[in-house]
């Protein structure tokens, strides 16, 4: 019934990863906000308000903590430069919108309906469930009033850039030259000239390595670096200290206990005749006339209606099965359709029963009884859900006090530790970059320790969040300031690290004298590797350094050679022994190149005709607003 999804598959990708991975839609009214002063951005006459924009933060913060865990750090969304990379994304969009709007670009009721009806992300058991689809909105902050306005707004934009992404004209010849070049196979064999091989031939004199010592004193610098303390509350950290009772259990099975059944299902075949909403009285009738003759076919012989149904039905999606709609629970379809469906009685025929698609002659096929799971099947299940919530209870109740302890008393974290039962943890060093501890690369943590009030003043940092419902305060037990490490420490080092500098020189005069002999005709004695075959596809073990060299070396003239400096050190050569051309372009392979062209170009396109948008449209961003924290 909503093959119509297949034709807007992009635009469902995107909003979907708007569901799972939100990014700040609060409906059309959010964009269409002028005369607010409270803004952070503005399009034309149109304003991205500063609550938009924070919504759109927050959605990302949510989308990072799901994504990194333990390793999320807050403080990546106090960064002026992402912050404006975010209003970016918000522009770019207002630009479309506007343009779609303008350009009477709409999809209908109808149309939005089916689309959603196939988003998996909404269904349940395969079907769409009417139930899931709020529940998945509410958990991400959203109203259906909401997701469906963005919806249309992003649909409505597709049709305008679908025009430059899907539009772009390429010759045959072009996509037949590209596939030539990027299918064409090199038969390779690899040299490495490695500085190792030379290391006898050097050597490194006591005043060059002090020398190079004084002239680059910063490479020995050792950064400043702490010890720390840290307490950590948290609502994982506060289960041990969460009991439940029997009754609580019972309580919470008996109030809920239709979330842990399974709702009644019905199996239903339909025979459907279109008549969306933009259907004329006419249309309507006619549809309606031949659904009611459909009717008396079916009655008189219910066996046909499976083969009436692939005969006459105009939902693509269940004709060609018969009419079968599988089996489904309440919620999963359009509501005059179900409440038809679950007042039936098995094998009963039903119609005509109109719906926003049309009319319908169905048919029940089967009933599935709803059934509850009995409490001692999910006592572990709600055991284990009481008790997280209510540490996270317990979590909410204890943060305040938890940080006016740390904070009040200062000097100590004993007090904090004694009082909430926590466990007094210790840290490796650790510099300003960070280190090993419960709470890596968190740069207001390690801000906070590095910070005059405790790293001088010897008292706690303030409770900080690390994660989600997880508070950290530290203090300093131990502390080294920068250094530079002296030049007896650090003398062989040196050494060695010049040597192979020396060494690396003499590889690479060595790499280019023998490129020369061999474009000479001559035998510099290589040690040639084992000739591989590569593609631009794929070239499995090819140096990086080389490999451009590799397939611009002119295949007129076989052995070619070629040569290029190691990143790691030394040099690489190249030998091409053969070189092998695509034998035949099928027009299979012909079409999948000129798709993905053609998306390149597209998306190239359409980026320039953003930026015209852009430049045409007065943009304003305040980047003070930005820069808050």
């Amino acid at each position: 019934m909503f093959d119509i999804v297949h034709g807007h598959k992009r635009a469902v990708q995107i909003v979907l990863a708007l569901i799972i991975l939100p990014f700040a839609f609060w409906g059309v009214e959010s964009y269409r906000r002028v005369g607010d002063s409270n803004f952070v951005a503005s399009v034309g006459d149109d304003e991205i308000s500063v609550q938009e924009f924070e919504a759109a933060l927050k959605d990302q913060q949510d989308r990072l903590r799901t994504l990194m865990g333990r390793n999320f750090d807050p403080a990546l969304f106090e960064r002026p430069e992402f912050r404006l990379s975010l209003v970016e994304n918000l522009v770019r969009q207002r630009l479309l919108s506007r343009e779609a709007v303008g350009a009477g670009l709409a999809v209908s009721d109808v149309q939005l309906a089916s689309i959603i009806q196939q988003i998996a992300a909404f269904q349940q058991d395969g079907r769409f469930s009417k139930q899931r689809y709020e529940n998945v909105l509410r958990n991400q902050g959203m109203t259906p009033l909401n997701f469906e306005a963005r919806l249309k707004q992003e649909l409505a934009v597709q049709q305008l850039t679908d025009a430059y992404a899907q539009n772009t004209f390429l010759p045959a010849a072009v996509i037949d030259r590209i596939i030539r070049l990027n299918e064409q196979q090199r038969e390779v064999s690899v040299a490495h000239i490695a500085p190792d091989s030379y290391l006898a031939r050097v050597k490194v004199e006591p005043t060059e390595a002090k020398a190079y010592y004084d002239g680059h004193l910063p490479e020995f610098g050792v950064p400043e670096q702490v010890r720390i303390e840290y307490l950590t509350l948290s609502a994982d950290s506060l289960l041990g200290q969460v009991q439940v009772t029997p009754e609580e259990l019972t309580k919470y099975y008996e109030e809920r206990e239709k979330e842990f059944g399974k709702a009644e299902e019905r199996q239903a075949s339909h025979i459907l005749i279109t008549a969306g909403q933009g259907a004329s009285e006419a249309d309507r009738a006619a549809a309606l006339k031949k659904a009611e003759d459909l009717l008396r076919q079916v009655r008189q012989a219910p066996n046909k209606f499976a083969e009436l149904a692939k005969q006459h039905s105009q939902d693509p999606g269940s004709a060609a099965n018969g009419g079968d709609l599988g089996y489904f629970a309440r919620g999963a379809m359009v509501k005059p359709f179900e409440d038809a469906v679950f007042q039936m009685k098995p094998n009963e025929i039903l119609g005509p029963v109109q719906s926003d698609f049309g009319y319908h002659v169905i048919k029940l096929t089967g009933i599935r009884p709803g059934k509850v799971a009995g409490f001692d099947e999910v006592k572990d299940r709600i055991e284990q859900e009481v008790r997280k919530q209510k540490a996270g209870k317990k979590f909410a109740e204890a943060a305040e006090g938890f940080s006016n302890m740390v904070f009040e008393q200062g000097e100590s974290l004993k007090p904090a530790a004694e009082a909430f039962k926590l466990p007094i943890q210790q840290s490796s060093w650790l510099s300003r970059a960070g280190g090993e501890v419960a709470f890596p690369g968190n740069e207001k943590m390690l801000a906070a320790v590095f910070s005059e009030d405790v790293l001088k003043n010897k008292r706690n940092t303030e409770a900080i969040e690390v994660a989600p419902n997880t508070l950290v305060s530290a203090r300093v037990i131990e502390h080294r300031p920068a250094s530079t490490r002296p030049f007896d420490e650090v003398k062989a080092d040196v050494t060695r690290r010049l040597a192979r500098q020396k060494a690396g020189e003499l590889a690479l005069k060595e790499g280019g004298e023998k490129l020369a002999a061999l474009a000479e005709g001559k035998d510099p004695g290589v040690g040639w590797s084992k000739p591989v075959t590569v593609s631009r596809q794929q070239a499995p073990g090819m140096p990086e350094a080389i490999y451009g060299k590799v397939f611009g070396a002119s295949p007129a003239k076989l052995p070619a050679y070629v040569g290029a400096e190691n990143p790691q050190g030394g040099y690489i050569l190249a030998r091409v022994s053969r070189v092998a051309e695509v034998a035949s372009i099928d027009d299979v392979k012909r079409r999948a190149y000129a798709q993905q062209v053609r998306q390149m170009l597209g998306q190239e396109e359409l980026g320039a005709y953003v930026a015209s948008l852009r430049k045409k449209t007065e943009v304003k961003i305040r980047q003070e607003l930005l820069e808050k924290k």
